[in-house]
Formats: C-alpha cells, structure tokens, sequence
C-alpha cells in the first residue's frame, strides 16, 4: 500500500501538510489531522484547546482538508487525513474530498478525551459498532481507502470482533494503537485481512521487529514523527524486515 512502510500517525493540531512533507524521507503514508467536522465535535475541539491542548479548529474544516491534501498531491509520501464527527453526513464529504486526492481517508475510534467521548467521537465509536460500521460504509461509498484508528484496552469492547465488523462495513486499513497489549496486534491480523499498520511506542528496531513479528504490514510513529533520528532508525528497520527473505 505504501513504502517505506512507515507511517507518521495524527497528531491533533499539529500534523498539516508542512509536517508530512519534512518526514517524506523516511515514511511512505502521513496521516494528517485529526480535524473535527461537524459542530458537536468542533464544540468539543474547542473545549480541549480551552484546557490547553492542540487542536485545528479552521472556520471551514472540510475546505481545510482539501487545501492540506492539495499541498501534499505533488509530496513523495502518500497520505490520509484522520477526522472526527458526531454525525455522518460529514465523514461521506471529507471522505469525497479523500478519493480527489486518492488520500485514505481515516475514521478516528480512537480518541479518548471526555469532551469528544461524550459527544460521540474517538474511542466512543467503539462501544457503538453499528454506528462506527456506518461511518466506514458511508466512507467508502465515495470509493476512497478507508482506516480506522482503534486503540486497544478500551473496556467492554472486543476489539477483534470491532475488526471483524468493520472490514465488513468495507475498511482496507486497520491503525492500531496497541497501548499495553501489543500481542493484540496478532489478534486483529489473524482476524482480518486488512492492511494493518501498529502504533504506539514504535521508537527503534527492537519496537518495530516486534510490532511487524506479530504480523502488521506497517508501523506508525505518533509523538517522536517530528524527530528525524527517530524516524530514520524506525524507516531502516522496517525496511531491513521486508527486504528479510525470512
């Protein structure tokens, strides 16, 4: 799907188009935002950054993900964009707006910050598999690639049947932050047959050979994905992995 297979995962308020370009050496995907798109979530956004966090609040968010994706059709990197609704309607538009670019577009099941929880966003979604498999079907009606960003260790929630549900509802991609449980990766693999790319303290070789020995087809780095030390140790691992005739 990409190479390398590196990806540079969200980071609210942070990851545009200037921020995939400077990790375009290193990574073969960026996933841009996350960008809240309808009101509830917007209201949201702006109560996180009340408390001090980074969030894109621009006044037309849908016009936002065009501009960011436009700056990015020439980039050696491919990319997505990692977005948040309370309410369909707008994952179909920004899901539109994707497959003009040929970007991914990526439904965020991951958040987990009160604010969008109590609204319906991030990590709510996976309580409500119905409502998450309908947000992925609708995404992908407009013919772009559809992930969905999951986290493990979210209470209540089989993350493998989540899985399950939503590559039938029609997700190519699978962007699992693992948390604690990294074997949890294996799981979603062997259930799937999604692209799935692991996240969450990828670092070096030793965190990426374990993440890609479970069975990911990709690694992603979060935090450090503005570090070019970081990002080329990670690129030259993974790249040492698949070049492996093991």
């Amino acid at each position: 799907m990409f190479e390398p297979r590196v990806a540079l995962a969200s980071l609210s308020g942070e990851a545009d188009a200037t921020w995939a370009r400077a990790g375009s050496e290193y990574a073969g995907m960026a996933f841009l935002g996350g960008i809240a798109l309808d009101p509830a979530s917007r209201e949201a956004a702006r109560e996180l950054v009340a408390r001090e966090r980074s969030e894109f609040l621009p006044d037309d968010p849908l016009a936002f993900v065009d501009a960011q994706l436009s700056a990015l059709d020439d980039a050696p990197i491919h990319a997505g964009f990692n977005v948040r609704s309370a309410t369909v309607g707008p994952i179909r538009d920004a899901a539109d707006i994707c497959a003009d670019h040929d970007a991914v577009v990526e439904v965020n099941a991951h958040c987990r910050q009160d604010e969008l929880c109590a609204v319906g966003c991030g990590e709510s979604l996976l309580r409500d598999t119905d409502r998450l498999a309908d947000y992925v079907a609708t995404a992908a009606e407009s013919g772009a690639t559809v992930s969905v960003k999951l986290r493990t260790e979210v209470e209540g929630v089989d993350l493998v049947e989540t899985a399950r549900r939503v590559e039938a509802a029609g997700t190519d991609v699978l962007h699992v932050d693992a948390m604690d449980s990294e074997e949890m990766v294996a799981a979603v693999v062997d259930a799937t047959d999604c692209f799935v790319v692991a996240n969450n303290g990828v670092r070096d070789r030793e965190t990426v050979r374990e993440y890609l020995g479970y069975g990911a087809d990709a690694v992603s780095v979060g935090r450090p994905s503005d570090d070019p030390r970081v990002l080329e140790r990670v690129r030259d691992a993974t790249v040492e992995w698949f070049a492996s005739p093991a």
